[in-house]
């Protein structure tokens, strides 16, 4: 990866994703999401398996996530909107679908299900012992986000976080890059974007990072990410190499 290491030599700030790109995006979500549709057709009483997954972007059978769909990239605040409206599309009144959902809703539990994508520790100390600050940007919320990062181990590695509820436009909008940026006072053209969804690319791009660098350890495929990217590696392993 002589290609990559030449690439990583300018930059100073590496802004990663977390699911698909640190810890395992599948055994995680899409899991949750097969047993979030049980759980409410058996709440409501209607069929919304479909529905659901086919929304989400879920393989049934595989339980994989595909880059396009909700589950990929969609603050939790707002895919819990989105599924009382799958909810009510099926049938179900204004009221009773948001009472299902509420009593459906049970995001994974970061402390037993983050199984990382790497050393994850050996990677980022490698990387800051080259002179570089590390940070996540992730679409996930604040409270699950850090107990991710302290289930992990990693979190005197890293520098800076930025989440959903933070108040700041999420992916694809620049906006997550540029604040990681002004907090830790890097140049965005200093600055790697590491992500495996068009989204966190796009985020990238928008922000005018120096490098960008889509990974195949999520739910990207390579003909998702490789328009969006300066580079696409298997996973974030080898920018330890």
């Amino acid at each position: 990866m002589t290609d990559l290491a030449d690439r990583l030599a300018s930059i100073e700030l590496v802004v990663f994703d977390k699911d698909g790109t640190l810890i395992d995006f599948h055994d995680m979500w899409g899991g949750w999401a097969v047993a979030l549709a049980g759980a409410l057709e058996a709440a409501t009483g209607r069929s919304l398996r479909v529905a659901l997954l086919t929304s989400y972007g879920v393989d049934p059978r595989t339980r994989r996530t595909l880059a396009h769909g909700l589950l990929a990239a969609t603050p939790m605040v707002r895919l819990r909107e989105a599924t009382v409206g799958i909810v009510a599309r099926a049938g179900v009144d204004a009221q009773s679908a948001e009472r299902a959902v509420a009593a459906a809703w049970d995001p994974p539990d970061p402390l037993t299900t983050s199984e990382p994508l790497a050393d994850l520790r050996t990677l980022l100390g490698g990387l800051r012992a080259g002179g570089r600050r590390i940070a996540i940007a992730t679409t996930d919320d604040r409270e699950p986000t850090m107990r991710t990062v302290g289930a992990l181990g990693i979190g005197d590695l890293i520098d800076a976080t930025v989440c959903a509820d933070d108040g700041v436009a999420v992916k694809p909008a620049a906006d997550m890059v540029l604040y990681l940026c002004a907090l830790l006072g890097a140049a965005p053209a200093r600055t790697a974007v590491v992500g495996d969804t068009p989204s966190d690319l796009l985020m990238g791009r928008a922000a005018g990072a120096g490098l960008v660098i889509g990974v195949l350890s999520g739910v990207g495929r390579r003909r998702d990410l490789a328009p969006f990217a300066d580079i696409v590696v298997a996973s974030v392993a080898v920018l330890g190499s």
